[in-house]
């Protein structure tokens, strides 16, 4: 094709749209990429080229792809882009911990924390601007739900923190580990989600282990199924109550799902994940989840799971009127210890980034004045959240 002829445009691939029209390769995966290149005309080898450009070597300028053709890298020009969120905020911690304002192209603002470690550097994003669920002690959950993030504004993160990272010594990629915990709730954005860690997991994209790649939900039971069918990565489960009466309070969703069908749901996947046991977050409120007989409540509720089980005590991370006090560090260790005799793998969680505020929600809120948490959910009505799950 030369640079006077209008390229043929192959059907639009859903959730990859730029805002000019054009394709955003990030949000693409390998089949669709292959797919979309017969479209064009082009071989399959020619997806694989520039699948490994894109996200290995995370070149975002075509004719930097020297080993395509240059009638090939104009019609890319003419047709698609690669096109992440921009970087609105970076701060930095004292502790290494980096937190990111990202404007989207789509409108909304979300964040993504990046944590090193000795032996791991872990990227937390995001798969939703703001969220429906409306957890009481979450900063995200009082601003409302926005919208899905498309599958290229997802991987969009990975993408930049790749390219704005130091590489870290002790291993081979700048983000070692990458957890869906940031702002929004994945599992209800379920196609987006999924096509993005299927390119994490991809050997010529990120190629993360399954073990590497966490979904964290609140405990939407069907959802749970399908990604055991679908892509059984890594799971994390938002538990932060042993009993139902708490947790209808503090995780309302827990009204629609209770524990008795979200455990068996775990039990479900934890069928089918080849790689290792189901993580349990318990965030720590002072008074309120972290006493003894709450602790002996979620030893009964995890019953014979405790063996294969593993639970995250989270401190709580104070927002204005949250309501809610951290619980002190040895109210958590008391927990923990009574967890610990009962066989259970406990790990108190570090605190990570206070300086910078860097629990998810709380730099947007600061920069931008969502409507209130009430407001939203009377119009979408918390009883009338519907998961779509349709059958591939």
């Amino acid at each position: 094709m030369t640079s006077n002829q209008p390229a043929t445009i192959p059907a639009p691939v859903v959730g990859s749209e730029g805002g000019d029209g054009k394709i955003n390769l990030l949000g693409l995966s390998p089949e669709q990429l292959r797919d979309w290149f017969n479209a064009l005309g082009e071989k399959p080898f020619r997806a694989t080229q520039v699948l490994k450009w894109v996200h290995q070597r995370r070149v975002a300028d075509f004719d930097d792809m020297t080993d395509l053709a240059k009638s090939l890298r104009d019609k890319l020009k003419a047709l698609a882009c690669i096109r992440a969120p921009k970087v609105r905020l970076d701060q930095q911690s004292s502790d290494g911990t980096r937190k990111f304002l990202l404007e989207l192209e789509g409108g909304g603002s979300v964040e993504m924390v990046y944590i090193p470690e000795e032996d791991r550097a872990t990227l937390c994003i995001s798969s939703q601007v703001g969220c429906a669920l409306a957890c009481t002690f979450c900063s995200t959950g009082r601003q409302g739900f926005n919208r899905n993030l498309t599958t290229a504004e997802i991987v969009g993160q990975l993408w930049l923190a790749e390219r704005m990272v130091t590489r870290a010594v002790n291993h081979n990629r700048a983000i070692s580990n990458v957890v869906f915990m940031g702002m929004g709730e994945p599992l209800l954005n379920f196609e987006a989600v999924v096509n993005a860690a299927t390119l994490m997991l991809d050997d010529n994209a990120y190629g993360l282990s399954r073990r590497r790649v966490t979904v964290s939900t609140s405990g939407i039971v069907p959802a749970i199924d399908r990604l055991a069918e679908r892509l059984p990565v890594a799971l994390a489960i938002s538990l932060h109550a042993p009993d139902d009466a708490l947790r209808d309070v503090l995780v309302p969703i827990n009204q629609k799902y209770p524990l008795k069908d979200l455990m068996a749901a775990c039990d479900r996947y934890a069928q089918v994940v080849p790689h290792g046991a189901i993580i349990y977050e318990y965030v720590m409120l002072e008074g309120v989840n972290d006493e003894i007989k709450h602790a002996e409540s979620l030893i009964a509720l995890l019953g014979t799971r405790r063996d294969a089980v593993k639970i995250n005590l989270i401190p709580f991370n104070p927002f204005p009127e949250s309501g809610y006090q951290r619980s002190s560090r040895n109210r958590i260790e008391r927990f923990r210890s009574v967890l610990k005799a009962a066989g259970i793998n406990t790990v108190p969680r570090k605190t990570r980034g206070d300086d910078i505020d860097a629990a998810c929600g709380q730099l947007v809120g600061e920069f931008e004045d969502k409507a209130r948490r009430s407001a939203r959910l009377a119009e979408m009505g918390l009883t009338e959240i519907k998961v779509t799950l349709e059958k591939s």
